[in-house]
């Protein structure tokens, strides 16, 4: 793969884990001489970098497309608002219907439960 087909996030990821590698004291993949490892100050992550940048990494990524699905989508029953009152699809098919409780009715529930 090309360095620019990869995102920022894989980037680093492979950089990561190859400068382990290095610090590691894997072999190094690309010839490099000891005075441009001087220039670099012998730092695992920029020889990393040299060695991505020439694509001679044997690090691939897998990115999998998403698992296409053959099943018929089920249709999802959505309530229906309105005035103080919340229907679905069966309640109404059914004749059943839910009052909301009102900000008044709550007041009175309330006092009642105080003067108890």
């Amino acid at each position: 793969m090309n360095i620019n087909d990869f995102t920022r996030y894989e980037r680093a990821r492979i950089l990561g884990a190859r400068a382990f590698q290095i610090a590691m004291n894997a072999p190094l993949l690309i010839k490099i001489s000891q005075e441009d490892l001087e220039k670099v100050k012998f730092d695992a992550l920029k020889i990393a970098e040299i060695e991505l940048n020439s694509n001679i990494l044997p690090i691939s990524i897998k990115k999998p497309f998403p698992k296409k699905k053959q099943e018929i989508l089920k249709r999802i029953k959505t309530p229906k608002i309105s005035e103080n009152k919340i229907e679905t699809e069966e309640q109404i098919e059914g004749g059943e219907m839910m009052e909301l409780a009102t900000p008044a009715d709550e007041k009175e529930e309330t006092e009642e439960k105080i003067e108890e």
